[in-house]
């Protein structure tokens, strides 16, 4: 199935293993979700934040929600 949300924005953590996704759905809402790749499997990235079906109106909410549902994403931003 190909991907129909735009992402917007991609801030890694450190290692580059674990990313967060702040996307556009075609609807025009608003969304994030955690992901991880083991660079050993070529599969790719793979969601373990489970937070795809969280909706928002604008990139800044879900970046906010973002950043109080992922433990590392605050830290990172705040560098």
């Amino acid at each position: 199935m190909a991907h129909v949300n735009t992402v917007i924005r991609s801030i890694n953590l450190d290692g580059e293993t674990i990313c967060v996704d702040i996307f556009k759905r075609p609807d025009g809402s608003f969304g994030f979700d955690e992901f991880r790749r083991d660079p050993e499997d070529g599969r790719g990235w793979y969601s373990i934040g489970h937070h795809g079906d969280r909706e928002f109106e604008t990139a800044e909410a879900a970046l906010t929600a973002a950043r109080d549902s992922v433990g590392w994403l605050a830290d990172t931003l705040d560098r």
